[in-house]
């Protein structure tokens, strides 16, 4: 008769005391091969949000070391959890994954908005939000975001996704947005897509890209950085290839750059089936070898395709070492034991109400669209409106009835909650409640072929138009028209859009365009009918009622743009940090001859006040300089600032970027205050640039640093 097992007798794993290291290499020795492979793959249940929707082509494996995409609710993901801890031998935990990019079911602004709020803080406390939806509705404790590559084609659909053209303003909101996202302890982020993704060629997705040594350090590593400083426990590579090599087996990348110089020390999953698609990329066709060579590289699990169940045939035949296998499990399962999910694998199963879109959650998806919001055009100080003068208004456009236009793309649950999003023409009635309000959606959609509707609907709305005292102009992108695999050969407005414009500034009414974008967009034209625009961006589910509240003065507009709008697509790439003035009369822009500058450039944004800023002043301290300048609301009205540093390396023994943003600082000013603004310079942080080889240099000599572009001061630095 065998004896009891003791309590002394449970497995180190299984023991909370024991110190993490040693439960990971007590569980490593006890999982056969198989086991291991299993715990390195990501994969599906079914093809589709329905629990018991069982597929041939996706089974569910409880010994696998992720779940992906996942939205059967807490309840059913608690069902399979338990069978990974309870039917399998070792019972170890699965992984729960899906894109949470900007909220679960509160839908907070996309991240390109979020970057023109100039306010990381305000990401970090809204993806803390997103977080704790996940994981309380859902039963998610891995969110696959943030998205941080910075963006120089506006025709690449993933720039919704990302913070910008800037790497530092990135670089502060993927911080941000990481120390959100694992705030809580139970819930972790995922950095992606590393790393030069939005490098592909024309803007086209999953397409070629080419960029140099430089080009990684200077733009697309800082942002990846950041968030591994800030924490991250994993990242996503990317689909792209640099040096000759797809970036999920380059060794030189995953490996040398992010865990050698980087200290990165969580894991890294593919994005989806993209080891299988080295064959695509003309790399290896070969199973056995894109398992070897991924796994190799440092990329720990793969998302999608199963292709790590090759493992063993790969190490028996000598394409991998046990050592590679093991140090790989043991990144992944680090990553389990510090979220807690071997003692607390279960997701809590409770009503929606008491999760999802609490006061505290509505409350921050209002006041984070109010500060993404930038007024581009204001003729005449039309705005905030006068709701005395403009007793009857006219709302027209495609998105002025719609939800959609505000939420984005990656809305994960939002759908299908029943509260999730509000429309203008709603938020307008609410604001003017005294003024005749009419309605006309202007074109049939948003397709960019003719449509046949567009002609009558435009008749329709130009009859309304006519008895209005203004327009309200609802126009610019669905959310499915930006994201991934949405880039767009042009960025102009839908043909029927173009035509309603056309129509209504016939009219001579006074217009005020409202423009709901996942993307920087050009139509200088059309804007010129518009007497205000304000750019709405995808702005959450509470978009219209902020943009209601700048249109009528509660609230000032303080969005700034965190990328450049380029005139014409001619001009595309167009970015405020480009390198070198080939000519002594060339601007910042390096434009076309016969075109001045931008449309609008990086950092532009108007408001109801007017800010005054004083002589810039430099001086030396004990660790660095120091600069400060005085800004000054000599305005009528109460708003917010972002003072922008800009930092030029007059010259230096490699050519550095016209200017580059070194820091940021959002102030809220009341109308005739003024406040002093300082900015500590750290010498190897701020002055330093980086070799093509990685190192840092930091040459003598002299500096130009301005405050928003509107007071500069030069200095020679000297160590």
């Amino acid at each position: 008769m065998k004896a009891k097992k003791t309590a002394t007798e449970q497995p180190l794993y299984k023991n909370p005391k024991a110190p993490i290291e040693e439960r990971i290499k007590d569980l490593i020795s006890r999982m056969t091969i198989e086991e291991k492979a299993d715990q390195l793959c990501q994969d599906t249940i079914g093809v589709d949000p329905n629990p018991d929707n069982y597929s041939l082509d996706n089974p569910y494996c409880p010994t696998c070391g992720s779940v992906y995409q996942f939205m059967g609710g807490a309840k059913n993901r608690n069902k399979f959890q338990r069978q990974a801890i309870e039917e399998t031998r070792l019972g170890i935990p699965l992984l729960w994954a899906i894109d949470v990019i900007h909220g679960w079911r509160t839908m907070f602004p996309v991240s390109l908005a979020q970057a023109a709020s100039f306010n990381p803080a305000l990401t970090e406390k809204s993806q803390r939000i997103a977080a704790r939806e996940c994981w309380q509705d859902g039963g998610i404790d891995w969110c696959l975001g943030p998205m941080v590559e910075v963006g120089h084609d506006p025709r690449w659909g993933r720039n919704v996704e990302g913070y910008g053209e800037d790497p530092y303003t990135a670089s502060q909101f993927a911080a941000a947005a990481v120390r959100g996202f694992q705030k809580d302890g139970r819930v972790t982020a995922c950095v992606k897509h590393f790393v030069g993704y939005s490098a592909c060629e024309g803007g086209r997705d999953y397409s070629y890209t080419e960029f140099s040594d430089r080009a990684l350090r200077e733009w697309y590593l800082p942002p990846f950085e950041a968030g591994a400083k800030a924490g991250a426990y994993t990242m996503m590579s990317s689909f792209n290839e640099w040096d000759g090599k797809p970036i999920p087996a380059n060794r030189a990348l995953l490996t040398d750059e992010l865990r050698g110089k980087m200290g990165f020390s969580g894991f890294v999953v593919s994005d989806c089936g993209a080891l299988h698609r080295m064959g695509n990329m003309g790399y290896t066709s070969n199973p056995l070898e894109q398992t070897a060579e991924a796994l190799y590289a440092g990329n720990e699990m793969a998302m999608g395709d199963g292709l790590y169940r090759n493992i063993p045939e790969a190490v028996e035949k000598g394409l991998l070492s046990m050592e590679t296998v093991d140090e790989a499990v043991a990144r992944v399962l680090r990553v389990k034991f510090k979220l807690g999910c071997f003692e607390n694998p279960y997701a809590p199963e409770l009503p929606r109400e008491k999760t999802c879109i609490l006061p505290d959650a509505d409350e921050l998806s209002l006041k984070f669209a109010r500060e993404t919001m930038v007024l581009l055009k204001n003729n005449k100080k039309l705005l905030p409106l006068d709701s005395k003068k403009f007793r009857r208004i006219a709302i027209i456009g495609p998105s002025a009835n719609e939800i959609h236009p505000h939420l984005g793309q990656w809305r994960a649950a939002a759908e299908a909650t029943p509260e999730y999003g509000e429309t203008l023409l709603d938020a307008a009635k609410k604001f003017f409640p005294k003024a005749e309000i009419s309605f006309a959606r202007g074109c049939a959609g948003w397709d960019y072929r003719t449509n046949p509707g567009d002609a009558a609907e435009c008749e329709k709305a130009v009859a309304v138009a006519k008895e209005a005292d203004i327009v309200l102009l609802c126009f610019g992108e669905l959310p499915w028209m930006a994201g991934e695999i949405k880039s767009r050969r042009d960025i102009c407005l839908p043909p029927g859009q173009r035509e309603l414009i056309k129509a209504l500034s016939a009219l001579n009414k006074p217009i005020i365009g409202l423009c709901c974008s996942g993307r920087a967009l050009a139509f200088q034209e059309e804007a010129e009918a518009m007497d205000a625009l304000l750019w709405l961006w995808q702005s959450g589910r509470r978009a219209p009622t902020a943009a209601m509240e700048i249109l009528t003065g509660k609230v000032n507009p303080s969005g700034k743009l965190p990328i450049t709008f380029p005139r014409s697509v001619g001009q595309i790439p167009i970015y405020y940090n480009c390198h070198g003035k080939i000519t002594p009369e060339a601007h910042d822009y390096q434009d076309l001859q016969d075109e001045d500058g931008p449309w609008f450039p990086f950092g532009y944004g108007l408001t109801y006040s007017t800010y005054k800023y004083g002589k810039l002043k430099i001086k030396k301290t004990a660790n660095g300089l120091e600069a400060h300048v005085s800004v000054k609301n000599t305005g009528k009205y109460d708003g917010k600032e972002t003072v922008i540093w800009y930092l030029s390396d007059i010259e230096a023994k490699f050519t550095q970027p016209v200017r580059k943003v070194i820091a940021f600082e959002k102030l809220s000013i009341k109308a005739g205050e003024t406040k002093d603004v300082c900015l500590k310079i750290d010498p190897k942080r701020d002055l330093a640039y980086s070799l093509p080889n990685g190192i840092k240099i930091l040459e003598p000599g002299e500096f130009v640093l301005s405050a928003s572009r509107q007071s500069e001061a030069s200095f020679w630095f000297e160590e």
